[in-house]
């Protein structure tokens, strides 16, 4: 089988390293290699400026939950309350051990999973939201109103008890408040009325003053229901039409481009070529989808593609299904995403059965690329293949983040090669963040212990350090007490976040002082 070729040399040191032994496949470059300075990324160079980076995704408060009919457990919380956001040209990665949630994560923000609650937004609009928070919300508050009007009703009661009691031992009489209150507005004879009208006076008090508590609870009950109803009645129809609102989007912001464009003009009106433009971008605005805005690469190059299909029909089944495009025109595409990739476009004929494994890999996110989108969700892309592949596939994915400006979150279990090729870095244990930071400062100084844990446990390759370290073992009940206080993320300095509560806050506030680490290297 033909070879992969690495098209350029790699930007990272750890990749740089394996590929710089592949004298032969180099010399079929025709780029010139750059040198060690000049491959330096963005975030190595620290030009990537988060303040005024525009937000691309956002993710709030994310639960992915899997329902059981039968076991001990009705839910599997996969992913809960996870929440981030994506500036747009960055390369954000998300790791953690097996099972984390992770690869849900990734699968639920392209709505492979319908989310069971949270909001995920691609430029502002919402695509995917989920309502089980809202549908809880009304559930618990009709379940504290009734046990508000339970206890309301259980103070008056106590309350007319003791004026009852009272009324006893003053007259030796039981206190019938209606029948008495009819004799006295009657005018008939009453013995001590003056007296006796006075607890008329005060039970009715009483009966007003809980009648209000009692009236208040149920229309603050009220209004949080009706609130929860229309959210939830929003959240389905954003995550039933959320194409539509995309085309609304991207139709908008065509129409404010060139009314802006317009204003320039001396005329105030349009030149025919920004006319003819207009209608192009118009005519691609009324046709964007969430699939022409993110992209996924998935984890096993073999199972994610089609055996009975041909590589043209796998990677231009995106262009197909959106419908609009000629054969010619997804036949140049699927050639020229090939040729994107490191591969040729006689492979285009073949069956997947006939690639390697990094060659497979290449067909994958050749078949995300070609439909331009904004986002690729890389779910573990390099970690079925062997090393050397890996390197090839790590600076493709880098040529195209450069060469076509992609934003790209990067899902992976290999620390090493996250450290170097993602600007910043989510942790993330049993479904849940536990810390975000850039690349060099979580490194540098990792504060949630389950992150110092998974970085104590990559290799160094000298085996004399190696012999030296120390594993750092993550035991929850051990290194956590929220007996008394619920943990939150918190932004522990500027760009830095951790899930901890107010003791642990202090605590890594003075690690961070102190310029220790807990990191054991």
């Amino acid at each position: 089988m033909a070879k992969d070729i690495v098209k350029k040399a790699p930007v990272k040191k750890i990749v740089k390293k394996v590929a710089d032994t592949k004298e032969n496949t180099k010399k079929t470059v025709d780029k010139k290699t750059p040198s060690k300075e000049e491959v330096k990324s963005d975030k190595a160079q620290g030009l990537f400026d988060y303040s005024n980076a525009e937000t691309l995704l956002e993710v709030k408060h994310l639960k992915q939950y899997f329902t059981f009919k039968h076991g001990p457990t009705k839910y599997l919380k996969a992913v809960h309350d996870v929440s981030f956001d994506v500036k747009k040209g960055e390369v954000f990665g998300l790791v953690g051990e097996s099972g984390c949630g992770k690869t849900t994560t990734g699968r639920s923000i392209i709505k492979l999973y319908n989310a069971t609650s949270g909001d995920v937004k691609i430029n502002g609009v919402r695509i995917s939201a989920g309502t089980r928070w809202n549908e809880k919300e009304i559930k618990f508050t009709n379940i504290r109103l009734r046990r508000d009007l339970r206890n309301i009703r259980e103070t008056k009661a106590g309350e007319i008890g003791d004026l009852r009691n009272e009324y006893n031992d003053n007259f030796s009489d039981d206190f019938n408040y209606r029948k008495l209150k009819y004799k006295l507005t009657k005018g008939g004879e009453v013995e001590n009325a003056d007296d006796k009208s006075t607890y008329i006076s005060r039970y009715e008090k009483i009966e007003q003053k809980y009648n209000e508590q009692i009236d208040l609870a149920k229309a603050n009950a009220l209004n949080i229901c009706s609130t929860q109803r229309q959210q939830i009645k929003s959240a389905r129809s954003d995550d039933k039409d959320y194409n539509k609102n995309i085309q609304a989007a991207e139709m908008k912001k065509v129409e404010e481009k060139y009314a802006e464009l317009a204003k320039e003009n001396s005329n105030k009106e349009l030149s025919e070529t920004q006319e003819y433009k207009m209608d192009e971008e118009m005519k691609m605005a009324k046709a964007a989808t969430v699939a022409s805005k993110i992209q996924m690469i998935f984890q096993d190059p073999i199972a994610s593609l089609n055996p009975r299909m041909t590589v043209r029909d796998i990677i231009g089944e995106g262009l197909i299904i959106h419908g609009g495009y000629s054969k010619e025109y997804i036949n140049s595409e699927v050639e020229r995403v090939l040729k994107l990739v490191g591969l040729v476009p006689e492979h285009a004929n073949r069956y997947p059965h006939e690639f390697s494994g990094g060659q497979r890999q290449r067909i994958g996110i050749a078949r995300s690329v070609i439909m331009n989108p904004e986002l690729i969700i890389a779910d573990e892309p390099v970690s079925a293949l062997d090393v050397s592949i890996q390197a090839q596939v790590i600076n493709l994915l880098n040529d195209l983040r450069n060469d076509l400006g992609l934003t790209i979150i990067f899902i992976a279990h290999n620390l090493s090669i996250v450290k170097y090729f993602c600007d910043r870095i989510a942790v993330m244990y049993f479904g849940k963040l536990v810390e975000i930071a850039t690349s060099d400062e979580l490194f540098a100084h990792p504060l949630h212990p389950y992150t110092a844990s998974l970085l104590s446990a990559v290799p160094y390759p000298d085996p004399n350090v190696e012999k030296e370290r120390t594993r750092i073992k993550y035991v929850p009940s051990e290194s956590h007490d929220y007996s008394k206080q619920k943990p939150t993320m918190r932004e522990i300095v500027p760009g830095h976040f951790v899930r901890c509560n107010d003791e642990e806050e202090v605590k890594y506030l003075k690690i961070l002082k102190e310029g220790k680490s807990i990191y054991a290297k």
